[in-house]
C-alpha cells in the first residue's frame, strides 16, 4: 500500500480535479473533514443533543429544535458558498412558540435584506438553508410541513361498562347512567371510526285511576350488521311475533374527543289518581332520543295521552280519549310509535305506544302497552331483559299497558320492558324496567301514587381489533 503526503493538490491545468477513475471509490479517513465542495445534499443530524435554547449552528449539521418551552433563536454560521445548516421542529411545537433564524452579521436569506431573520411558525417545519454567495446569502432549498402523527389502525376509547361483542372484533360501551364516553385515540384507518349505537330516552309513567299506559322512551340506532351479524335470525323479520327494526339512522364518526353521555331517567310514577309523567332525554353525539309520553290521569290534569318518543294511553273516560303522538319530536326514522285512545268508560283506558308496535285498545280490559324493538345480540345488547323465547335478540323501549277495572291483566305490556297495569282493583301498574325506556302500566281505579317508567340507555359499538 503506497502513501502521499500532500499539503495541496491542485489541477495542473484549468479548474477540475479529478480523483480516481471512473468506478473508484475515495475514502477520506476517520475524523478527516470536506469543504469546498459546494456541498448541498445532507447533513449530519445532531439526534444527541436536541435544541432548547439560543445556539449558534455549525456548517454540515442538522438540528431538532424544541420550543415546548418557549421561542428562541438559532444563528447561523459565517456563510461561505456550499455551507449547509439544517433545522426540523422537534415535536410539532413550532406553531405555539416559533423559531428565529438569524444569519451572521449582515448576510442574507433568500435574498431579503441584509441582516434580517426569518420566522418559523408552521406546526412540523423543516428547513435546510445552502449559502450560495453575497448576492442572495442562505438560500432555503427544502421546505417540509409534515406533522402528522402515527395512529394504530383501530379506536381506543373508556367510560361506561367495556364488553367484547359475541362476535369478537368489537367492543361495547354500555352506559346505564349519565357519564363520558372519551375516545383517546382515533382510529388511522378512517372506515374503523364508524360507530355503531343504541340510544334510547326514558319511559313514560302511567297515568292513575284507570290511567293509560306510559310511553316508550325514543329508540334510535344504527347497526351495520355486515360487521358483526346476529347468530340466528334477520334485521326485519318478524321475531316471536314483534317487529326488529331494519338498520337505520347514520353511523356516527369517532375522534379523539370526550363525548357527553345523558340516559334520561324514566317518568316520576303519577301521584292522587292524575296523569303520569314524561320521562327524559337520552343522548350521544349527535343523537337524541326523546322522553316516553305520559299516561292519562282521571283526578285533574289531562286524560289524554302525551307526546314523547312514543306516546302514552289516554285514560279511561265517557268518550273516547285520544293517546298521546309517538315520535315527537319527528325523527327519520321513527323513534317511536302513537299511544292508544281509551274505549269508553267502561274501564278501558288505552296502552303506551312501543319503539315498534303502536299502544292497543282493550276490549273489554285495559289496553295492551306496545311492543319494543328487538335488537342482536351481536350488538352487545345484554342488558338482561328476557328474551320471550332462546333467539339472538334483547328488546328494548316497549310501552306501558293501560290500567282498568278488572282485576285480571289481559294484555300485559309491551316487550321490552313496559309494565303491566294493576294487578288488582284497586292496583297499583308495575313499573317500566331499568335501563330499557320501558313505559310504566296505568293504576287500576286506585288513587294511590303510581310507578314511574324505565331509564334509558346508551350502548356504542366500534371495532377495536
Amino acid at each position: 500500500m503506497s502513501k502521499i503526503e500532500v499539503n495541496t493538490v491542485a489541477p495542473q491545468c484549468g479548474t477540475t480535479l479529478t480523483l480516481g477513475e471512473s468506478g473508484d471509490t475515495v475514502v477520506l479517513g476517520t475524523g478527516a473533514s470536506q469543504s469546498g465542495f459546494g456541498r448541498t445534499g445532507t447533513v449530519d443530524w445532531q439526534t444527541g443533543s436536541i435544541k432548547t435554547a439560543t445556539f449558534t449552528a455549525t456548517s454540515g449539521e442538522g438540528y431538532f429544535c424544541n420550543t415546548a418551552g418557549g421561542s428562541f433563536e438559532v444563528d447561523l454560521p459565517a456563510g461561505s458558498a456550499g455551507a449547509i445548516v439544517s433545522i426540523q421542529d422537534y415535536n410539532n411545537t413550532f406553531d405555539s412558540n416559533s423559531l428565529t433564524v438569524d444569519p451572521n452579521g449582515s448576510e442574507k436569506i433568500n435574498g431579503g435584506t441584509a441582516g434580517d431573520s426569518v420566522t418559523l411558525s408552521t406546526e412540523g417545519q423543516g428547513v435546510t438553508f445552502v449559502y450560495i454567495d453575497s448576492t442572495v446569502g442562505w438560500r432555503s432549498v427544502q421546505d417540509n410541513q409534515f406533522s402528522q402523527v402515527g395512529q394504530p389502525p383501530f379506536v381506543e376509547a373508556t367510560g361506561g361498562t367495556i364488553a367484547t361483542t359475541p362476535c369478537g372484533n368489537f367492543k361495547t360501551h354500555t352506559f346505564t347512567g349519565p357519564g363520558t364516553f372519551t375516545v383517546t385515540q382515533a382510529a388511522g384507518c378512517a372506515a374503523n371510526n364508524a360507530a355503531d349505537y343504541l340510544v334510547v330516552g326514558g319511559g313514560g309513567s302511567g297515568g292513575g285511576d284507570r290511567g293509560g299506559g306510559g310511553g316508550s322512551g325514543g329508540l334510535r340506532y344504527f347497526l351495520d350488521t355486515t360487521r358483526c351479524a346476529p347468530t340466528s335470525g334477520a334485521p326485519g323479520a318478524p321475531l316471536n311475533g314483534y317487529g326488529s327494526p331494519s338498520p337505520s339512522g347514520t353511523a356516527i364518526t369517532l375522534s379523539a374527543q370526550a363525548y357527553t353521555i345523558t340516559v334520561g331517567g324514566g317518568g316520576a310514577g303519577s301521584s292522587g289518581g292524575q296523569q303520569g309523567n314524561n320521562g327524559n332525554v337520552s343522548t350521544f353525539s349527535t343523537v337524541t332520543s326523546a322522553g316516553g309520553g305520559f299516561g292519562g290521569g282521571c283526578q285533574g290534569g289531562t286524560k289524554t295521552g302525551g307526546p314523547g318518543g312514543s306516546g302514552g294511553g289516554g285514560r279511561d273516560a265517557s268518550g273516547c280519549t285520544a293517546g298521546g303522538t309517538g315520535n315527537t319530536p319527528s325523527t327519520t326514522p321513527a323513534q317511536g310509535t302513537n299511544g292508544a285512545p281509551s274505549t269508553g268508560a267502561n274501564g278501558r283506558a288505552g296502552g303506551g305506544g312501543g319503539a315498534t308496535v303502536a299502544g292497543g285498545s282493550g276490549a273489554p280490559g285495559g289496553g295492551g302497552g306496545g311492543a319494543g324493538a328487538g335488537l342482536p345480540t351481536a350488538f352487545g345488547a345484554t342488558n338482561g331483559v328476557a328474551n320471550p323465547s332462546p333467539d339472538a335478540y334483547r328488546y328494548y323501549a316497549g310501552g306501558g299497558e293501560g290500567g282498568d277495572n278488572c282485576a285480571a291483566s289481559t294484555a300485559g305490556g309491551g316487550i321490552g320492558g313496559g309494565g303491566s297495569r294493576g294487578p288488582g282493583v284497586p292496583g297499583v301498574g308495575t313499573a317500566g324496567t331499568a335501563n330499557t325506556g320501558g313505559g310504566s302500566g296505568g293504576n287500576n281505579n286506585n288513587t294511590n301514587s303510581g310507578n314511574a317508567g324505565g331509564s334509558g340507555v346508551v350502548i356504542i359499538r366500534y371495532k377495536f381489533q
